[in-house]
């Protein structure tokens, strides 16, 4: 390939600047893929499926002559399209699933067109292993928990907004983790799209310390944590934060109110058998009066034991509990970050070996 680089392995391929660039088809990229990357498919969904299917029956000879007559009509646009991709001086990062031939095909192209390129060594399938790996790392977490309607996601953002160290879990999931948490919020991603933008999270946090995480379920909506990350949750020291009964409602209100009738009925009935008949019932008259107040507390003891259950679970006690009464999260966020605490140190338990 002319003015092509040799292949970089991930860590070299991620550290580089300049845009990603995933010639794989669009199904494989919707199921996950690089965050930030643009998907410029070598080809479509169908175009793949007859490609892999000549393989199989024909061999590679026959499947690459397809191939080269499925992207030869499209090589002026695809050219063009990897032009305007182009920041300044810094290189397409072009991959394709395994590094073959069609991240080699259009790494040839663009060295073809005078453009920078850089290809990553493996793929994505070594991406994939790249993001695993990650989470296996030791990393020095500190866990925040509170009962539903503390208020932990905005403590949380109010925490990374004072510089502390934070991973969303519940953010990078689009989803708030019960069965009302989708409300409201974009479509979540796959559980392995939602791995690769953990990784991607962690990374940008490496050799800092402590790093927030909520406590959480294994799954958030349909995502589901790693289990190298889940592990080392259920180990990491913790924080409670404590707020009253009205303080909870209100926090819940504002977060569901809006919702509307139909949706929060439709969030209530998934969770029947487990609110029991009576606080089902209950629950449902109060939505169809639009009292939202009353629909919530209906949840709270439920809610409450799921927690408290999950909490029990824990490998390692709680630290310390903080009652975080009136205090907005700006002001909570500078009282737990003044305690000593919330801030781990070189040797001391959950900070992790490589920070």
């Amino acid at each position: 390939m002319p003015g092509a680089s040799p292949p970089l392995p991930v860590d070299a391929f991620l550290s580089n600047a300049g845009p990603v660039v995933d010639v794989r088809s669009p199904q494989e990229f919707a199921q996950g893929h690089i965050p930030g990357a643009h998907n410029l498919p070598l080809f479509s969904n169908d175009e793949r499926a007859q490609v892999g299917t000549c393989y199989k029956q024909a061999g590679r000879g026959a499947a690459v002559q397809l191939g080269l007559e499925l992207v030869g009509p499209k090589l002026a646009s695809l050219g063009r399209s990897l032009s305007t991709l182009v920041q300044g001086e810094q290189p397409l990062r072009i991959h394709c699933w395994r590094g073959g031939m069609r991240s080699g095909s259009v790494a040839w192209l663009a060295a073809s067109l005078d453009l920078p390129v850089l290809v990553l060594d493996g793929g994505y399938k070594a991406y994939r292993r790249w993001v695993l790996a990650t989470f296996e790392r030791p990393w020095p977490l500190l866990i925040l928990g509170g009962r539903t309607g503390t208020g932990k996601t905005d403590l949380l953002l109010a925490l990374r907004d004072q510089g502390a160290a934070v991973v969303d879990l519940e953010g990078l999931a689009h989803h708030r983790g019960s069965s009302f948490g989708g409300l409201g919020l974009p479509d979540q991603p796959s559980t392995e799209h939602y791995e690769n933008r953990l990784a991607m999270a962690l990374q940008a946090l490496q050799g800092r310390g402590p790093i927030w995480l909520e406590a959480e379920s294994a799954q958030v909506g349909r995502c589901r944590i790693p289990n190298g990350l889940w592990r080392q949750m259920g180990t990491a020291p913790a924080i409670e934060i404590l707020r009253p009964l009205q303080e909870r409602l209100d926090q819940l209100v504002a977060v569901y109110g809006g919702q509307g009738q139909a949706p929060l009925r439709e969030a209530t009935e998934r969770i029947a058998r487990r609110l029991g008949p009576q606080r089902t019932a209950a629950a449902l008259e109060a939505i169809d009066r639009s009292d939202w107040a009353g629909a919530c507390l209906q949840m709270l003891d439920y809610y409450d034991r799921c927690y408290d259950h999950e909490m029990g679970r824990r490998d390692h006690p709680v630290r310390a509990c903080f009652d975080l009464t009136g205090m907005e999260p700006k002001v909570a966020a500078l009282r737990l970050l003044q305690d000593p605490s919330c801030g781990l140190r070189p040797g001391t338990e959950g900070f992790g070996a490589d920070s």
